[in-house]
């Protein structure tokens, strides 16, 4: 397929620059029936009621990390947003100007702040990719990126105003615990205690999943042909007492309910053919598009994503891509809010 047949106009006030307070009152625009399109507009407050007892969802617990350095070398600013650790202070980055860099090349972060922050290339790869190694006097490098560090908001957001100190709570979900995204999984920022607690007495439950949001998920499809897009890999994991719990849940008759992309993308990757989900712990670079075959999921809470992109492509694959355009013209037509901080949809194929 075409990334063409993927594209749709989106007029720049339909951007979200802020998430509604509270986070459960954002809109909520449930699809379902794939290849039919039923919509229904509510919103998160009326998630218990549009889901069964014994249904299950399953979260992202990542918490993003202040992952956007700025420094001087030679008099020449440039601006690195991590993306990948590769291991330990060791973390493959995006580089605006980095012509500059070279390997050896060592660069100060610390913007005279009180943590030391030194990183050294070690390797430079194609379009601006420089892997780095830390070095932070001793101290935790999440500590020292704490200190010097910017939280990584979306480019579609961070040109349009200044990053402040509200985006250090506001880019963060209820159910962040792992450091180690540069990427917040937006689907989780709709829930708060009010709405697990309505949740819960519904019969509804929560499971915990890893997956490290990597800076890749903004980065625009150059290719033409949606098979010829590279897709950047993500850690995650699942373990052992998580994917057995699914699997009863599954063979008792619940539902498995992605909240978000990056969950459904890691048990998508940790189903076996039989659509049985395994403990998993390393990277994914999966790429779901239309003809995908569905193993573990069967819904997606999800918000509203760029035209072109390879999410808009993953929610085209789980609900077809005549029904995605048509709940998209609706939520564009209706004033839904888009992006990281916007609404989001139910979708149940």
């Amino acid at each position: 397929m075409l990334v063409d047949d993927f594209d749709f106009h989106l007029p720049e006030d339909r951007i979200a620059l802020r998430p509604v307070i509270p986070r459960d009152s954002a809109r909520l625009l449930t699809v379902r029936g794939r290849d039919v399109g039923v919509l229904d507009d509510l919103h998160f407050t009326d998630l218990p009621g549009q889901l069964r007892s014994g249904d299950v969802l399953v979260v992202n617990d990542t918490r993003v990390i202040p992952a956007q350095l700025f420094a001087k070398v030679s008099e020449a600013a440039i601006g690195v947003t991590l993306h990948k650790r590769e291991t330990g202070n060791r973390w493959w980055s995006f580089v605006k100007n980095a012509r500059r860099l070279k390997p050896g090349t060592r660069v100060d972060f610390s913007q005279g702040g009180s943590a030391v922050l030194i990183g050294e290339v070690i390797e430079k790869a194609d379009e601006g990719g420089v892997l780095w190694q830390f070095e932070t006097a001793g101290q935790p490098l999440e500590a020292a990126l704490h200190s010097v560090g910017e939280m990584p908001l979306p480019p579609y957001i961070a040109r349009r105003r200044g990053i402040d100190a509200q985006d250090f709570s506001d880019y963060q979900t209820l159910h962040a615990a792992k450091d180690g995204a540069v990427a917040a999984p937006t689907a989780g920022l709709h829930f708060t205690p009010r709405l697990w607690s309505a949740l819960h007495a519904a019969g509804i439950s929560r499971e915990t999943v890893t997956l490290h949001v990597g800076a890749g998920t903004f980065l625009p499809v150059k290719a033409d042909r949606i098979e010829d897009h590279q897709m950047h890999a993500e850690w995650g994991s699942i373990d052992d007492q998580t994917a057995l719990r699914l699997n009863a849940a599954r063979a008792t008759g619940g539902r498995i309910i992605a909240v978000g992309t990056t969950s459904l993308r890691l048990l998508e990757s940790a189903a076996d053919k039989g659509g049985a989900i395994r403990a998993f712990s390393g990277d994914t670079s999966i790429f779901i598009t239309p003809g995908y075959r569905w193993k573990a999921i069967d819904g997606l809470i999800t918000n509203f994503h760029l035209p072109r992109s390879t999410l808009f492509m993953l929610v085209s694959a789980l609900m077809g891509l005549d029904v995605m355009r048509k709940a998209y013209a609706h939520a564009i037509e209706n004033e839904y809010r888009f992006y990281s901080y916007g609404d989001g949809s139910l979708l149940l194929p």
